[in-house]
């Protein structure tokens, strides 16, 4: 029986690291903030952060798209067959 996957595309990954990155970096502030007392301390920690970490998610959707061997182009639906077939 065939599983059906949806990969995304390059683009895709980059909107969805960028949506994720906001979320966390907002965490990132609050927690910062909460620790140091200092908002201006906690933006400049949230700031660095949402750019490294959205350059990361991005390397590590596009490592782990060649790692499994699943072509990454746009809408791309790839069969694949479960090894019990």
């Amino acid at each position: 029986m065939p599983i059906k996957i949806t990969v995304d595309s390059h683009y895709t990954s980059l909107l969805k690291a960028i949506s994720w990155r906001l979320l966390g970096s907002l965490d990132t502030f609050v927690l910062s903030w909460l620790v140091t007392g200092q908002a201006q301390l906690a933006f400049s920690i949230a700031f660095l952060e949402l750019f490294s970490k959205i350059i990361l998610y991005w390397l590590h959707e596009r490592v782990w798209l060649k790692i499994t061997k699943v072509d990454g182009s746009a809408s791309k639906v790839t069969e694949v067959y479960n090894s019990s077939t």
